[in-house]
């Protein structure tokens, strides 16, 4: 159909001039298709340049003429009386044979060419239409109306009073039409049309949806033409299929529509499903896009998704030897990479059900870089699937997984690993991987998030335990700190924020039950730095603390009785960090958020405006997080050399530590808002400051496990 994009672009552009010169054109061929005049008709009828277009459709009718009698030249003539507005003899002619010819035996023959003008000759416009629309006018029948009243049932017909009762769509109550009004809106529907049986019988037509889905949307796409998948909703959703159960029901569908070999499915969303005129098989539909000589990577995913889709194409033996030929002609493709070669390898051992393939050994043993292998494959299973057969072929897997656990970005490729490393008893192994992620989880924050669902659901694993979950816990808390700023993470702690409020925070009530009172606070303390949390939240988990510890109630009392004043301790870059903080918040954020509260209150009806009320959302934390930064800024003292001591561990000290089973590590005490997990940089707070606090050179102390020795002690400044 070459030329109707070009007639449709014209017509809605408005420019007549354009689409008379093509049409001039397109009727200088020697013959034409019938679907596409057909096509290239509806759309004129349906436009503004219908009239002016009726003086000019005669040139189409020694085309027409050499079209194969069938439903689609009846159509086209349809269309041409329809359209044409000079009503001249040959037009009179070729009306009265057409309806002479199909209908000149029915009862009441002359009294409907009456009723459509056809006695006199001097307009005749529409005249088969309106014959047609008159047949089709018996009680119970269905018709469309193309003024907005959607399907209609007709009730009675007067021949007498040429006029007709209906009931309508989207009218209320019975409508009276005369034949003549008639004649200009409605449209006949046939019984087995989809819009009468969704305006007659809509409980057989959502029966027949739930349980042959695929039929229904070919229904639909030869009653309605081609359909987008929103505007297929539009005629599904609600009227059809509820709309709380329309997003499983699509999914189902579309997947079925997919294998359907009648249905043409686009390969962008906006583009529309259409019916094929005759069955195209999916071997044919392959073979054909193979045609095209896509390149590697193109060629890897069509099979590999054909495949997965249309597993039982592989039966037809025929078939199957073209797409190994295919294979091997891609394995000589020039620049093909090892990734590329290794992929078409997996298909070829498929294809041909061999248990051994030696070019898939050689590939492996000649990767130096797993990891940059993996990362090249586009395909899930094919990653997955490279190192199942690094676990065959080489010794040292193990460290191979080990170095690859944190780097693999596709959570099922490590769950994989996981499971192998588990099955191989490497635990200690693991659990030395796993401290590196609970001591630095911003540098892994995906995979961090990750483990700690993983581990909360399965007591097994490392970590599972509730010490294990204790400590991945006060982990969680300190990557949503590190995190929450970033946009790039965005997604990120949306998930957190849902891990703690889920189940009306049952993983947090559940691990502060298991946690001792000190870990409990300093999960509070924690929770403090975490600006994402709204005040509802740190409310909820105090009550949870509480509940958990009754003497953190006890506490609380005291503290807000206690004239003692709290001082927080920061460097003069930490202060000045907290003040562009609290600047940034005041003359930025806070202005921003009034400018968005104004735009989604100019949306409408604020009962149901989501925009607004998640921007009221915001300006309550951004208020709760400027309160809580000034009350911390009047709390803070900047650290100087006389506040440090350095024969002891204390705020503002440099401490070497010796760990019995590791290397020395370098721990730098300072306020919060000077700490940085990643550069060793603790909190004066935390509970590894606290621990070494007041301890001196040569001693010794446990923590998390682990024993350590201070072998140096110096002033930060």
């Amino acid at each position: 159909m070459s030329y109707l994009k070009d007639f449709q672009n014209y017509i809605a552009n408005h420019d007549y001039p354009a689409f008379l010169k093509l049409w001039e054109e397109y009727c200088s061929a020697d013959e034409v298709e019938g679907e596409e005049v057909r096509d290239i008709l509806r759309a004129v009828k349906g436009s503004d340049i219908s009239d002016l277009f009726g003086r000019h459709i005669d040139r189409l009718v020694p085309l027409w003429e050499k079209l194969p009698t069938s439903p689609i030249a009846d159509d086209i003539l349809r269309l041409i009386i329809d359209i044409q507005t000079t009503n001249t003899e040959a037009y009179y002619q070729l009306t009265m044979d057409y309806l002479q010819t199909r209908y000149g035996d029915h009862k009441n023959f002359a009294e409907k060419l009456r009723l459509i003008g056809m006695r006199g000759k001097d307009r005749f416009q529409g005249a088969i239409s309106a014959f047609e629309l008159l047949n089709h006018m018996s009680k119970g029948n269905y018709v469309f109306h193309t003024g907005g009243w959607g399907v209609g049932e007709i009730v009675d017909v007067s021949i007498v009073r040429e006029q007709l009762t209906l009931e309508f769509d989207y009218v209320p109550g019975k409508k009276d039409l005369s034949f003549a009004t008639a004649f200009k809106t409605l449209i006949p529907i046939p019984d087995d049309h989809f819009l009468a049986l969704r305006f007659g019988n809509p409980d057989l037509l959502e029966k027949k949806a739930k349980e042959h889905p695929a039929e229904v949307i070919r229904m639909l796409l030869r009653d309605l033409g081609p359909k987008t998948a929103a505007q297929i909703k539009d005629e599904l959703c609600e009227l059809v299929i509820p709309a709380d159960e329309w997003t499983r029901w699509w999914q189902t569908t579309r997947g079925k529509v997919k294998k359907d070999t009648m249905v043409e499915t686009p390969e962008e969303l906006r583009e529309p499903f259409r019916l094929r005129q005759s069955e195209v098989t999916h071997e044919e539909r392959l073979q054909k896009v193979l045609e095209n000589k896509p390149d590697a990577n193109t060629l890897i995913q069509m099979i590999y998704s054909f495949v997965k889709d249309f597993p039982e194409t592989l039966k037809n033996q025929e078939f199957k030897q073209t797409l190994i030929a295919k294979m091997n002609e891609a394995l000589n493709f020039p620049e093909l990479s090892p990734a590329q070669a290794i992929q078409l390898h997996f298909f070829l051992q498929d294809l041909t059900g061999a248990k051994e393939h030696p070019p898939i050994n050689d590939l492996i043993a000649q990767t130096s870089d797993i990891k940059a292998f993996i990362d090249t494959i586009d395909i899930l299973s094919f990653k997955k699937r490279v190192l199942v057969e690094v676990r065959r072929l080489q010794s040292n897997w193990k460290d191979t997984f080990l170095d690859l656990f944190f780097k693999i970005d596709q959570a099922t490729v490590r769950d994989y690993i996981l499971s192998e490393l588990l099955a191989a008893q490497a635990t200690s192994e693991l659990n030395e991987k796993l401290d590196e992620l609970c001591n630095r989880p911003s540098l892994y924050p995906d995979v961090f998030l990750w483990y700690f669902q993983k581990a909360n659901g399965q007591k097994t694993l490392p970590l599972g335990d509730k010490l294990g979950k204790i400590r991945l816990f006060e982990s969680l808390l300190i990557l949503l700190n590190g995190v929450e700023n970033q946009p790039e993470h965005r997604d990120l702690v949306k998930k957190i924020h849902a891990l703690l409020s889920n189940g009306r925070y049952a993983l947090v009530r559940q691990i502060m039950q298991d946690s001792s009172t000190e870990e409990v606070k300093e999960f509070l303390l924690l929770t403090t730095k975490c600006h994402s949390l709204s005040d509802h939240d740190l409310k909820i988990l105090h009550s949870l603390a509480e509940v958990a510890h009754p003497v953190l109630a006890k506490l609380k009392k005291k503290q807000a009785v206690s004239t003692e004043p709290e001082v927080i301790w920061t460097t003069q870059e930490g202060y000045q960090k907290l003040q562009k903080r609290i600047q940034q918040i005041a003359t930025v954020e806070t202005v921003e958020n009034a400018k968005e509260i104004e735009v989604a209150r100019a949306h409408g009806d604020l009962r149901e405006n989501a925009e607004f009320k998640a921007a009221l959302e915001k300006r309550d934390r951004l208020q709760s997080e400027l309160k809580f930064l000034s009350e911390q800024l009047n709390k803070t003292r900047i650290l100087t050399k006389d506040d440090i001591v350095s024969h002891e561990v204390g705020i503002g000290t440099i401490v070497d530590c010796n760990k019995k089973a590791g290397p020395v590590v370098t721990y730098t005490l300072l306020g919060p808002w000077d700490a940085d997990t990643e550069k060793n940089i603790l909190s004066f707070q935390s509970k590894l400051a606290q621990e070494m606090k007041g301890r001196k050179v040569g001693d010794t102390f446990q923590f998390q496990n682990e024993e350590y020795t201070i072998t140096a002690i110096r002033s930060f400044l």
